[in-house]
């Protein structure tokens, strides 16, 4: 017997192939974003491909108080007071940190999030392939009552980077910009972020008065740095302040005072042999030495 409305089982068929062909898309495209977590401290910009990103929640935290953090007090004092200008809402600048490597630059970010989480301070990190979506991030966060530091370690550019010019309009100090609520705090090794070149130097032009106007390639990558309203620099630690940094290290992990005193030959060595005097170097000896020695 036939059925009496022949379309139904052509429509059938039709809708079976649909839902097939939606299954198999549907394995192909990244899954939707999860929801945030607005009550983490720490977040992670995350991205799958091309994908839109999202704010991953940082389930266990890396703090660290400011009185482990030695010899740096200035870049402390600074980084202090501009992070606590910022959680009262006052005007604030966001900040460039160069130097040395191991001498506290990021470290000093971590232990911002520890002295005023309680405040509403919270951590965005960024890696630098993934600056291009800094104005994604500041909408994101825009409606929130929180205070955001956007945070990029190791921050520099190649020429034509499309990160590079996400990050300049961001900084370019405009009201749109950031809003209120986001800084954006970053460590290089390159005080203006992009490799510099001898024949750049080439392209300077000298004036009658002996002014040098330095040339357009020059120009272009001094003004990304300019835009931070704070630069701190960070500089290798001398012979002494390396061992005030091991021996807090070694109080810090239960060690004795005889112990401490028995471990200054192995951690000069110990440095010797990194080729660095640095406050990372310090506490890796120090745990080595407290695992040792306990």
């Amino acid at each position: 017997m036939s059925h009496p409305n022949p379309a139904v089982p052509e429509m059938t068929e039709l809708l079976a192939r649909a839902v097939r062909v939606l299954t198999q898309l549907e394995a192909w495209l990244p899954p939707a974003p999860p929801p945030v977590d607005w009550n983490a401290r720490a977040f992670r910009w995350r991205k799958r491909g091309a994908s839109h990103g999202w704010l991953d929640a940082i389930t266990h935290v890396s703090l660290i108080n400011t009185q482990d953090l030695q010899h740096i007090e200035r870049q402390k004092d600074i980084i202090d007071r501009n992070t606590l200008h910022f959680i009262e809402g006052k005007p604030a600048n966001n900040v460039l940190m160069t130097g040395a490597r191991g001498t506290g630059k990021s470290s000093l970010v971590k232990a911002m999030l520890a002295t005023y989480g309680d405040r509403g301070l919270r951590l965005i990190e960024v890696d630098k392939a993934d600056m291009a979506d800094l104005s994604d991030i500041v909408d994101q966060v825009a409606p929130r009552p929180e205070k955001f530091i956007v945070f990029c370690d190791d921050l520099s550019f190649e020429e034509g980077e499309a990160g590079y010019k996400a990050l300049k309009s961001v900084l370019d100090g405009s009201a749109a910009s950031t809003g209120n609520n986001v800084l954006i705090y970053a460590t290089s090794n390159r005080r203006h972020l992009m490799p510099e070149y001898m024949s750049e130097n080439l392209q300077a032009q000298h004036q009658s008065d002996g002014e040098i106007h330095p040339g357009e390639t020059v120009e272009e990558k001094i003004s990304l740095s300019e835009r931070f309203g704070l630069w701190l620099s960070f500089y290798p630690f001398r012979q002494d302040d390396y061992l005030d940094i091991v021996y807090h290290w070694l109080r810090t992990l239960g060690c004795s005072e005889t112990s401490i005193m028995e471990s200054r030959t192995q951690a000069l060595q110990w440095a010797l042999e990194r080729g660095s005097r640095s406050g990372r170097v310090a506490w890796q000896f120090a745990r080595d030495w407290a695992a040792r020695n306990a």
